[in-house]
């Protein structure tokens, strides 16, 4: 069967690689791709979030299965509309990706559920969210309710430093209306870990966890980002504490769904913080998260495709899934300035892949001569394997220390634990 992957990220591009090794793929296509997918699939030009365009190239092609990368198309209802013309997709419908789209309504449904989230407030009036914040106290978390590309949160340190954050937010709309509603959230301390499930409507089939590095900078400083590298597995969380996210969090959530009557299937994200106290719910995404997925799918053994297509037609159950034991690291490799202003056409170092060493191209193209150039944000994730996590650091970090990137940026803690 034919398999279209909708994205243009390294995620994408990691998607693409590991659906073409699948025996029943006979080709991969990807919407748009970047320079990077067009090495292991065909890539097609039409933009991931025109979602006419996305299925009606799957009716043209005949494509046996849909694969939705970005939140974007997701929220906008490709799911729905795939369904609609009888195309198995991998993707949540609109209604689940509401887990998403809406911070508000997550919270609010983990609320009704009683399942362990930081104490919030929403706002939708700029005053009214500064008279909440000035109750409450530092450091405190602020979260544009909409899409916001995994750049919608921010930690508030002072009083006049959350004010300038909603001003932002709900005033200057610098996230486009994504901040336009926002939830005021307790900071909460610990560590961060993010656990990703398969599901088909009636079964999960959970993945290692893993651990994304969001902030810029070494060291988690700097402003957040869509993610600067990430690491499975997450060797830190204990049993005791494995057991209690999927006891307090992971299945109450799963329970949640179904009792709500939301079929979901797909990838559900869960972003969880492993406090003194217990865990606690951050956030949802409605697919895979990236950097996550570039360290996840290199270490799973089983046929993607026949995960992904027993999700969209709801026999998850006959499918199990077998994982390596290896560790992988992954760092994003970024223009320098992001996630603010950076440049684009600068030449970019093409990493070549060796045994346990992977490249997963994000906003990467081809200049006019056939070079790679920079087109966007993050540019690469570069990946290293190894027994265990040390091994798989020491074989990235290696890779990028053979290349120059002063006209780039990349975090050199990814993985430290």
């Amino acid at each position: 069967m034919k398999v279209l992957v909708v994205g243009s990220g390294a995620r994408e591009h990691a998607l693409a690689w590991k659906l073409s090794q699948s025996p029943r793929v006979t080709e991969v296509l990807v919407a748009p791709g970047n320079a990077g997918t067009g090495r292991v699939a065909r890539n097609v030009p039409v933009v991931e979030n025109d979602v006419r365009g996305i299925v009606a190239l799957a009716q043209r092609e005949k494509v046996g299965l849909a694969v939705v990368g970005p939140e974007v198309p997701i929220v906008a209802g490709v799911a729905d509309a795939m369904e609609a013309e009888g195309i198995p997709v991998f993707a949540p419908s609109r209604r689940a990706a509401r887990l998403e789209a809406s911070k508000v309504w997550a919270k609010a449904f983990l609320a009704r559920h009683g399942i362990p989230t930081a104490p919030f407030h929403v706002s939708s009036r700029f005053e009214d969210a500064v008279a909440l914040v000035r109750m409450m106290p530092t450091p405190l978390v602020i979260k544009a309710s909409g899409l916001a590309a995994g750049k919608g949160v921010s930690v508030a340190s002072t009083i006049r430093e959350a004010e300038e954050v909603l001003r932002r937010l709900m005033v200057d709309r610098a996230m486009n209306g994504a901040g336009d509603e926002v939830v005021l959230e307790a900071f909460l301390e610990g560590r961060e870990v993010s656990l990703l499930t398969f599901l088909d409507g009636k079964t999960a089939l959970p993945m290692p966890l893993a651990c994304d590095h969001k902030r810029a900078e070494d060291g988690n400083r700097g402003p957040n980002t869509g993610g600067m590298g990430a690491y499975s597995p997450a060797s830190w969380v204990s049993a005791d504490v494995d057991a209690a996210i999927r006891e307090k969090i992971y299945e109450p959530v799963l329970e949640a769904l179904r009792s709500e009557g939301i079929d979901y299937r797909g990838v559900l994200y869960f972003g969880v913080m492993v406090t003194p106290e217990g865990p606690w719910v951050l956030e949802f995404n409605v697919r895979l998260g990236d950097p996550e997925t570039q360290v996840l799918l290199p270490l799973l053994k089983t046929d993607l495709a026949e995960l992904m297509l027993a999700c969209a037609e709801g026999r998850l159950s006959e499918v199990p899934a077998e994982w390596s034991e290896q560790a992988a690291c992954g760092v994003v490799v970024a223009s320098r300035g992001y996630p603010g202003p950076y440049e684009r056409g600068v030449a970019v170092p093409d990493v070549a892949e060796m045994d346990d060493l992977l490249v997963f191209h994000a906003g990467t193209a081809q200049n006019g001569g056939g070079h790679l150039v920079s087109a966007g944000g993050r540019l690469l994730t570069v990946v290293g394997l190894g027994d265990d996590l040390a091994a798989a650091r020491t074989r990235v970090y290696d890779a990028l220390g053979r290349h120059n990137w002063s006209a780039f940026h990349y975090r050199r803690d990814i993985g430290k634990t």
